[in-house]
């Protein structure tokens, strides 16, 4: 009978066993102990079966054959026991060891004894050495990132990671400061409702207007790609140009006050002198009449204008002479209390926070805080309300002294802190300029904002004295 490929066939059975699978490869699906097992009394065999037939065909008793057989029987099932503990045992422990590494964990080592040697103690060495070099590296590695995260807290630069989602995985200090909210309230939010989508965007490095509730003004914008876990991740960072272009902007304004102050008094000296020398001569009987009431009153008018311009000149002056300060220890409840006392003209309430000190220069902190108080009470004065002053601690490294009021608010928030530029009738434009320069001086900052629904809000933030108290 021949099939349709043309080879021959039957419809008879095959006559013998069919094999599954071959021998090799149900050997090799045993466990490793076993295959060793199995070799060790297959290599033990041939010397066993002699030993039975010289045991079964000699001429011994029966049941000293038995007896026999049976201690045979044993010692190899004992030796073949032994043999498999020898065996199993290392191995499980070296797989525990390699287990634990795998998982993080470098407590675990291996105690290599003196009776062992060859390849497996060599086995348990280089497991124990590879046990300290990732110890090591892990070591390594934690007090790296302690590192990188304390660096990142202490930077005065705002710092946020995104995820390719455009959702806030990371940020530091100062970048909570500048979002005015802590880390758990912000983290998992995205990049628009933060208000930092354009920093996303666009090119980098590049100058950004920021308008967020912990600063506002021009920021310098870096941007790069980093990764955590494999995964990509947008770095912003934005540090405030705002500092240095004001300390830029004070020195420009300190060197033309010392030109004009020059140059004005230098004018003011002769005008002042001509002017009482032909008033003095108006006293003679030289001149009479209309002349010399005409002649009375214009240089009534010099003086007073000479005097007025020296005053003004001698304010300004002030910009320019003032002092680094002298940082002691100094309480920081005494002197809010005393500013507000000095305001005679209303009744400023005090809002009482924790007793806590600053490193200040109390003489100049005092003129910022009256400064600032005495602006709350004028706006108030003008259509009514209340003052109230008072201080908390944000965090553990700074205060912030908050002084309110209730009246119409800033009119122009962008000339607060320029020189020369007041809203008040008479100002001299200096008192703003002044406290923030103090501020600074302190290694603070001084923000100036409206308030809803009516009137302004003065923050002024000091690194708090984390010294303690001196011991005794």
């Amino acid at each position: 009978m021949t099939s349709e490929d043309g080879s021959a066939g039957s419809d008879a059975t095959p006559s013998g066993p069919v094999c599954r699978a071959p021998l090799v490869g149900r050997w090799a699906r045993l466990e490793f102990d076993l295959q060793i097992i199995l070799l060790s009394n297959l290599a033990g065999l041939p010397a066993f079966a002699l030993a039975m037939y010289l045991l079964w065909t000699g001429d011994i008793a029966t049941s000293t054959r038995w007896l026999a057989t049976g201690g045979i029987l044993l010692l190899c099932g004992g030796l073949t026991a032994v043999l498999r503990a020898r065996l199993v045992r290392p191995i499980r422990t070296l797989s525990s060891v390699l287990l634990a590494l795998r998982e993080g964990d470098f407590s675990i080592r291996t105690r290599v004894p003196k009776t062992l040697k060859g390849p497996l103690a060599l086995a348990f060495q280089e497991a124990n050495r590879l046990e300290a070099i990732l110890r090591e590296q892990r070591l390594g590695a934690v007090e790296a990132t302690v590192l990188l995260r304390r660096i990142l807290e202490e930077i005065d630069v705002a710092v946020f990671a995104f995820d390719e989602d455009e959702k806030l995985r990371i940020l530091n200090r100062a970048g909570e400061r500048l979002l005015g909210q802590p880390t758990e309230a912000v983290l998992g939010r995205s990049a628009h409702d933060l208000r930092l989508q354009d920093g996303l965007a666009g090119r980098a490095p590049r100058t950004l207007e920021v308008n967020l509730p912990g600063g506002q003004g021009r920021w310098e914008l870096k941007r790069t790609v980093i990764r955590q876990e494999g995964a990509p991740m947008k770095l912003l960072v934005l540090s405030d140009l705002s500092r240095a272009l004001r300390e830029e902007e004070r020195l420009a304004w300190k060197r033309i006050i010392r030109v004009l102050s020059h140059e004005i008094n230098n004018s003011l000296a002769p005008i002042k002198s001509i002017a009482s020398s032909l008033r003095k001569l108006l006293g003679r009987d030289a001149i009479r009449g209309r002349l010399r009431d005409d002649l009375s009153r214009g240089l009534n008018v010099i003086v007073g204008r000479a005097e007025s311009l020296g005053r003004f000149m001698a304010a300004y002056a002030r910009l320019a002479r003032l002092p680094a300060p002298t940082l002691v220890s100094t309480p920081v409840g005494p002197l809010i209390r005393r500013s507000a006392d000095l305001e005679t003209r209303l009744k400023v309430d005090v809002v009482d926070g924790p007793e806590v000190s600053v490193m200040a220069d109390p003489d100049q902190l005092d003129q910022l805080l009256i400064n600032l108080v005495c602006n709350a009470a004028d706006a108030v004065l003008e259509c009514g309300g209340g003052v109230r002053v008072g201080w908390r601690v944000p965090d553990e490294e700074s205060i912030e002294v908050v002084v309110e009021d209730e009246g119409q608010g800033v009119q122009d928030t962008g000339n607060l802190f320029v020189p020369f530029y007041s809203t008040k009738p008479g100002g001299s434009g200096i008192g703003l300029v002044l406290c923030q320069q103090i501020a600074e001086g302190h290694g603070g900052r001084l923000a100036l904002r409206n308030r809803n629904p009516r009137g302004a809000v003065a923050i002024l933030s000091l690194p708090l004295d984390t010294r303690g108290p001196p011991s005794s």
